[in-house]
């Protein structure tokens, strides 16, 4: 029997990569997008025509109920979520709508329809926020220190509630930074690699960068999206922390990224002050232990190939002229 899973926030980096993965293991992909949205769908390609895809209105629990007795998924990926944390901020509560509303309303329908659909919650580890100690794995303390975290903590609990009193089959991923070619120029990632292939093409002269000995745990979305899909194959539902155990820093980035394009990154670096962001200061990084253990999952794609994924796809798109980076990209 053929699955069926319905992913929200399909038109995501992880919603692009998940949709592939499930696809090519034989299943039929579902996606909901936010009726304002649509025009999103084109971040998918070609994948598009792949999907069923419907606008709905995620406030609306009513036409959620109705569409998962519809659609009767086996399994649900929730995604939806702002992208960029920082944002979070500008709109608290529209995020909390988004992230903690979304995963109640989609809980209450699959145990309202009395499914026996398994249930996926994409948690962060922003939700531990200010930690006392690393590497985090399961049992560390969460301590949210934005919007976005604390509505991800939020859903995160409600899907945990979910599981305990009505037994569904629910469990969260909690998700170390994972990058792809696919990453919005907003993240410090694809900005960086994105300058170094516009510097090296001469659209550009210079990368501004604010503290580059800030530290990150930073994967391939495409690996991660395999550990959601994992979860739930498993006999019971539990939490996973899911990263590669490994820290890099936003210097290391930069050099990483115009190695890749054979240029000596100190020549074009301008430091700003103003870019620093105020959340730096904590050391995320992941124990992943139980994920290779109960899993049997592992990262497939290190630091180094990951920033080359990006930046030669960067260069191909600026050659190709699907993308045209400001002065100071």
């Amino acid at each position: 029997m053929t699955k069926t899973a319905l992913i929200t926030g399909v038109t995501g980096q992880d919603g692009y990569y998940l949709s592939r993965l499930l696809l090519q293991k034989g299943y039929r992909v579902v996606g909901l997008v936010l009726p304002q949205r649509q025009s999103s769908l084109a971040k998918l390609g070609s994948l598009v025509n792949k999907l069923e895809i419907y606008a709905v209105d995620m406030i609306d629990s009513a036409v959620i109920s109705g569409l998962l007795e519809q659609v009767k998924p086996q399994e649900i990926y929730n995604l939806a979520a702002p992208s960029f944390v920082p944002d979070s901020w500008n709109d608290p509560l529209e995020t909390l709508d988004l992230v903690a509303a979304t995963a109640t309303r989609l809980l209450m329908a699959v145990r309202q329809a009395g499914l026996a659909t398994r249930f996926y919650q994409a948690s962060s580890s922003e939700m531990f926020g200010q930690v006392d100690s690393s590497p985090q794995d399961e049992n560390t303390p969460f301590r949210p220190m934005n919007p976005y975290a604390a509505a991800k903590l939020h859903a995160h609990w409600t899907m945990a509630h979910y599981r305990q009193r009505y037994d569904l089959f629910a469990c969260s991923g909690i998700l170390y930074n994972h990058e792809s070619p696919r990453r919005s120029s907003q993240f410090v990632t694809r900005k960086v690699c994105l300058t170094a292939a516009a510097i090296k093409l001469g659209i550009s002269d210079r990368l501004e960068m604010g503290n580059l000995e800030a530290i990150y745990d930073w994967g391939y979305a495409g690996d991660y999206v395999e550990a959601m899909w994992r979860m739930l194959q498993q006999n019971q539902p539990e939490d996973y922390v899911v990263g590669t155990g490994k820290l890099h820093s936003v210097k290391e980035l930069v050099a990483t990224a115009f190695e890749c394009v054979g240029l000596d990154w100190t020549r074009y670096l301008v430091v700003n002050p103003n870019l620093v962001q105020p959340d730096e200061g904590f050391v995320l990084v992941a124990n992943s232990t139980k994920a290779k253990q109960k899993l049997k999952w592992q990262p497939q794609v290190n630091f180094q190939e990951l920033i080359e994924k990006m930046v030669r796809k960067d260069l191909e798109r600026l050659q190709n002229g699907t993308i045209v980076p400001s002065a100071r990209a």
